[in-house]
């Protein structure tokens, strides 16, 4: 089977037909590293669907500093979820750190999907009940866990972490700085 289809199985049993319906409002897109899906202040249209590479989502202060939110791997879906519902800018960006492959999706045609759809609005709602479930294991993590359990926990999530994402991205990720996160991965390798 499809790993595409797999994938959206694992949220709801899809049938071919929702399949094709999904297939007519996506378009299959190559990303170079260092694109950015959304920009941010931008008002987002679009929503993705990754299918290989690797995307972060990050927030830029004032000052130029960035705080990564959250690493998008295959097979997820990425986008500006508050900016697409609400059609405001986005106050995060979200860039491809190595070459990617995409379905992008019209979000206002898929929502249209939802509203006329059963089964494609019972998908979306697994979906958004799987994105809260993430984030807030990320917020108990981000409260309850001292910054070497968080990488710890990232390394179970991303077990190559290391190898796919910088150093500095991992330690923004974290909490913390690049000079505590070789600290925790050398007292790790020591232990």
């Amino acid at each position: 089977m499809n790993p595409n289809v797999e994938y959206l199985n694992s949220f709801v049993n899809v049938s071919e037909e929702m399949v094709n319906e999904l297939k007519k409002i996506s378009v299959l897109k190559k990303i170079d590293a260092g694109t950015e899906l959304v920009k941010l202040n931008e008002v987002p249209t679009k929503l993705y669907m990754l299918l290989s590479g690797l995307i972060r989502c990050y927030l830029s202060t004032e000052s130029g500093k960035n705080f990564n939110k959250s690493f998008y791997l295959p097979l997820s879906f990425v986008g500006a979820l508050t900016a697409l519902l609400h059609k405001e800018p986005s106050k995060f960006v979200f860039e491809a750190l190595e070459d990617s492959e995409v379905y992008e999706i019209d979000f206002d045609k898929f929502m249209n999907l939802c509203q006329n759809n059963p089964e494609i609005n019972t998908m979306y709602s697994r979906i958004l009940e799987a994105i809260y479930t993430k984030y807030e294991k990320r917020l108990i993590d981000l409260i309850s866990l001292n910054a070497t359990d968080r990488y710890l926990e990232l390394k179970k999530q991303i077990p190559n972490v290391d190898k796919l994402i910088h150093q500095y991205h991992i330690a923004s990720f974290l909490g913390i700085t690049a000079v505590q996160l070789s600290r925790i991965r050398k007292k790790i390798d020591s232990d």
